[in-house]
């Protein structure tokens, strides 16, 4: 029989819920280090499912050993828990780890195995990551030196100082541009998709590097319609008997790769006649611009992921038959 152990995770420990043989209930505290949970995991059985709320890298260590002892974890995310127990009061460790399990008994169905990404992929994530980092920092220091050109006066040290940090970052975040590429380009796996991604005129290296860490390189999200519903722009159903309102986009979603792709829609929408043509006609049928754009990251989207399927680069001149008329061409 199947053992679900139900786990809050933290930066210092986690705590463990689980039934065991005679239906009693009982939790654990393992540290969260190598050790701890190497201890853990050895004693467990290879039937043994692990269930865990998504909370980033706290779980990064434990998703990685569980994996290489072969025991089952499955990350879920908190709303998703919270939402599906019905009305919850009190909160402690112990009381998390509790629900986590519970969830994970009533809907065993609904889990999907948590897999940490390949070195390389691992490597381009935290590199990417740092890259964001940086370039927020960057845009800080230009608003602050913009703010400051109004002023009266100015230090000459404080200008010295901040030109010097400026060239600092600049540097640095070539540098790990450079290093992205390099792994990219080192692995056929992952240049074969980027290049199939950065052919649609619109889409970047920054944006198709985005998808490939967020996917581990379609993986992860194998689908279109998942990508687009991750990324925030797949319009939901809004109604409730005779109350019908339009279709909006949900706010539980990934804002930064959302941003990517609004950028690259306001770029395809000028370089790439398709997508132009496309916009235009979603802005004469009445669609406000912000609606429009929308339309076009999910078309951008669903664009890439029909480019790694069929494994051929970008085609403006491609031309997308009706498939109900297929047969009949062929006939």
């Amino acid at each position: 029989m199947e053992q679900i152990y139900g786990i809050d995770l933290s930066k210092e420990k986690f705590d463990v819920s689980f039934m065991q043989e005679n239906d009693k209930l009982t939790n654990l505290e393992v540290k969260n280090k190598y050790s701890s949970i190497c201890d853990f995991l050895s004693n467990l059985n290879k039937e043994s499912t692990l269930c865990i709320e998504h909370t980033g890298i706290y779980g990064d260590l434990l998703i990685f050993l569980a994996n290489s002892y072969g025991i089952r974890i499955c990350a879920v995310p908190g709303y998703e828990i919270k939402h599906s127990l019905g009305l919850q009061k009190g909160k402690s460790d112990q009381l998390d780890a509790s629900r986590i399990r519970e969830y994970g008994e009533r809907f065993g169905d609904k889990l999907r195995d948590a897999v940490f990404p390949l070195e390389n992929l691992h490597e381009l994530r935290e590199l990417h990551s740092m890259r964001e980092l940086l370039v927020k920092q960057r845009k800080m220091l230009i608003t602050h030196l913009k703010e400051k050109g109004r002023s009266p006066f100015r230090s000459i040290q404080a200008k010295a100082i901040s030109d010097r940090v400026m060239d600092s970052l600049y540097s640095q975040i070539r540098e790990i541009e450079a290093q992205i590429h390099d792994i990219i380009l080192a692995d056929e796996a992952l240049f074969e998709n980027s290049q199939l991604i950065v052919s649609i005129k619109g889409i970047g290296s920054v944006t198709a590097n985005e998808l490939i860490i967020k996917t581990q390189n379609f993986k992860k999200i194998p689908t279109a319609r998942q990508a687009s519903s991750f990324a925030g722009v797949c319009p939901f159903p809004d109604s409730s008997g005779k109350m019908v309102r339009k279709s909006k986009v949900s706010r539980m979603s990934d804002t930064s790769l959302k941003t990517l792709l609004f950028l690259c829609a306001a770029s395809a929408i000028q370089y790439n006649k398709d997508i132009k043509h496309y916009y235009e006609r979603k802005i004469y049928e009445g669609k406000p611009k912000h609606l429009a754009l929308n339309n076009v990251a999910n078309k951008l989207l669903r664009t890439v992921y029909a480019l790694v399927e069929s494994r051929q680069m970008y085609d403006p001149n491609y031309i997308c038959l009706d498939p109900r008329n297929v047969d009949k061409i062929v006939a």
